[in-house]
C-alpha cells in the first residue's frame, strides 16, 4: 500500500508497505515526481559550442552551470518539451532533436524520469519562460569538454552524464 506523508508544492513524500516474494516486509519512503518527468536539452551551435546556463539552484545555494532543463507539460512529447524550455531558457529552437537517453536519479526513493535530449541545427526565437530572474547564457567550445568538467560550478550529475552521452553519440556519427 501507498500513503502520502507530506506534500507541498514541489514535493510529495510517499510512504509504502513492500512484501517481497520471499515474504520480508518493509516500509520505503519516496520522493514522488510528476507524472510527465522533465528533460535536459543539450544545445550546439553552429560553430560547434555548447550552449549551456547558469542560474541560481536553491539545493546548493549558489549559482550553477547546467544543460537548460524544464518539466513536461501534460499535453507534450519530450522532444516538444525539449523544444519550447529550450526557447524559454535560451532563446533557440532547434530543427533537429536527437532523443539519447531516459535517466533517473536516485531511483531508489525518488520517482523522477529526466529525458536527455541533443539540440542541433538551431535558429532565434524566445519564449517567455518562468524563471524568477534573467538567466544567463554560456557558450562553451564542444572540443574543450575537460576544462568543462574542471569549472567548479558544474558540478550536476544530470548535466555531466549528457556532456558524455553527447560526446559519445558525435564521436560514433564521425567514425
Amino acid at each position: 500500500s501507498t500513503t502520502i506523508t507530506a506534500k507541498t508544492q514541489v514535493f510529495c513524500v510517499e510512504s509504502m508497505q513492500l512484501e517481497f516474494s520471499n515474504g520480508v516486509r518493509r516500509t520505503y519512503e519516496r520522493l514522488k515526481a510528476g507524472k510527465n518527468g522533465a528533460v535536459m536539452i543539450v544545445p550546439i551551435d553552429s560553430k560547434g559550442n555548447l550552449i549551456l546556463i547558469r542560474e541560481y539552484a536553491a539545493g546548493t545555494e549558489k549559482y550553477e552551470l547546467a544543460f537548460p532543463k524544464g518539466l513536461i507539460e501534460s499535453d507534450e512529447t519530450a522532444l516538444q518539451a525539449a523544444n519550447r524550455e529550450l526557447k524559454e531558457e535560451v532563446g533557440f529552437g532547434a530543427k533537429q532533436l536527437t532523443y539519447l537517453k531516459p535517466i533517473t536519479l536516485a531511483p531508489g526513493y525518488l520517482s523522477h524520469t529526466m529525458y536527455m535530449v541533443l539540440a542541433e541545427d538551431l535558429y532565434a526565437e524566445k519564449l517567455e519562460g518562468d524563471e524568477p530572474e534573467e538567466i544567463e547564457i554560456c557558450y562553451w567550445p564542444l572540443n574543450d569538454k575537460q576544462r568543462l568538467l574542471q569549472q567548479p560550478d558544474f558540478t550536476e550529475a544530470r548535466s555531466i552524464a549528457a556532456l558524455y552521452m553527447v560526446d559519445d553519440l558525435l564521436k560514433q556519427r564521425t567514425q
